[in-house]
């Protein structure tokens, strides 16, 4: 594949990472010059200050930039897209909106997050009817190099799973500070108290994983009736912290939609 990213930040870095070293022909339009010759040292891709004079039908753009400024590179693309495929990582920005400023409806749309980093991405992918198989099979490679892959069936789809794998890591991470706070306040040093924490989670996910019982099965199976865990599940219960995620999300899926209407606008 011959893919350009529009961007040089963390999640083009990542997915790029993923896709070193198999047969791909990549190049990064980057402002900063510093992060130019950061992304030739680490992947050996083509970095350029600018766009390209021209791109073709064969080539594929990926728009890693923040949604604040994707309407002014859609309209910078738009006289030398050429007809190629426009993936966009970018959030709240619909396909409507991108097609009116590119010209073009040959667009798809990614929520990643952000353990693509080390290759533990989520990524859910929409794309119109008319969008070719090959395209999607295009996008669906890309994104498997630094994750497990989902498609949608709705556009809405994506303010969804915004609030679930899209923002989801900063609920974990929540979580692990609030219980790395916790073990410190028990007596462990900060690195002891964070190096307990990360292997609990670590262990608890595997176990989830591959245990075929509901996680809310696994969770009653380490609380014995009037032990130590039951205190604490109650002091959840009793405070709402469930109901406070499951809001959450909420809030975060309305705020999607939000900034997708805010960002959209000619």
């Amino acid at each position: 594949m011959n893919i350009t990213f529009i961007g040089g930040g963390n999640m083009a870095t990542a997915i790029i990472g993923g896709l070193a070293g198999d047969e791909h022909h990549i190049q990064v339009v980057e402002p900063g010059a510093e992060k130019r010759q950061q992304l030739v040292a680490d992947f050996n891709v083509t970095a350029l200050a600018a766009l390209p004079a021209a791109f073709t039908a064969d080539d594929i753009i990926v728009l890693a930039v923040k949604p604040q400024v994707l309407r002014e590179v859609c309209q910078s693309l738009a006289p030398v897209l050429g007809g190629a495929l426009v993936i966009s990582i970018a959030a709240g920005i619909g396909i409507a909106a991108m097609t009116r400023w590119l010209g073009s409806d040959r667009i798809i749309r990614v929520m990643p997050n952000t353990p693509a980093m080390v290759g533990k991405g989520v990524s859910g992918l929409y794309a119109a009817a008319n969008v070719a198989a090959s395209d999607r099979e295009h996008a669906t490679a890309i994104m498997a190099a630094v994750g497990a892959t989902t498609w949608l069936a709705a556009e809405s789809g994506i303010d969804d799973i915004t609030s679930v794998s899209g923002s989801g890591p900063a609920y974990v991470f929540y979580f692990i500070e609030s219980m790395i706070e916790g073990a410190v306040k028990a007596g462990f040093g900060e690195e002891e108290a964070r190096r307990l924490v990360l292997a609990t989670f670590d262990g608890a996910v595997e176990l989830a994983r591959q245990s075929p019982l509901p996680v809310a099965t696994l969770r009653q199976n380490v609380m014995s009736k009037g032990g130590t865990t039951e205190r604490a599940i109650f002091r959840f219960e009793a405070d709402g912290v469930k109901p406070a995620i499951v809001a959450g999300m909420q809030d975060c899926r309305d705020r999607s939609v939000e900034l997708g209407v805010e960002l959209s606008k000619d």
